[in-house]
């Protein structure tokens, strides 16, 4: 529903799915079309960016860095304008050629349809390897 949040668990979750379709392969359009004009967004141990236009580079850097990007979200819960997501990433390094995995939860709040607050929290690592957090 074009201008309005979504308000059942169903519409959250297909929001979810689009969102997750424009990542492969990279929609950068149809990604910033989600987004409102005035967007913030945290997004791991990023800077908080403000905007679509830096918005933008944070997509095209992330296209650059992450080859072949395969993702799968899954909804986890909508409470009133706020929509939660649990998701886990695939890619290759073009740097080191190395394959690398991610996975991490984001919370995005909702205003006229369109993601407003972007919260990602997240981690990432070479695939197979011990936990770069250092643990077990």
């Amino acid at each position: 529903m074009a201008g309005q949040n979504p308000r059942t668990a169903e519409e959250a979750r297909a929001f979810v799915a689009h969102v997750e379709s424009l990542f492969m392969p990279w929609n950068i359009d149809g990604l910033l079309a989600g987004f409102t004009d005035d967007c913030i967004v945290k997004f791991g141990d990023l800077p908080e960016l403000t905007g679509k236009a830096a918005l933008e580079k944070l997509f095209r850097s992330r296209m650059e860095r992450q080859k072949g990007y395969r993702l799968k979200k899954q909804f986890r819960a909508l409470a009133g304008d706020v929509i939660a997501n649990y998701w886990e990433g695939w890619w290759e390094d073009p740097l080191t050629g190395k394959r690398m995995t991610g996975r991490g939860v984001e919370v995005w709040t909702m205003r006229d349809g369109k993601i407003a607050v972007w919260e990602a929290a997240f981690n990432g690592n070479e695939e197979g390897k011990p936990s770069a957090m250092g643990l077990v």
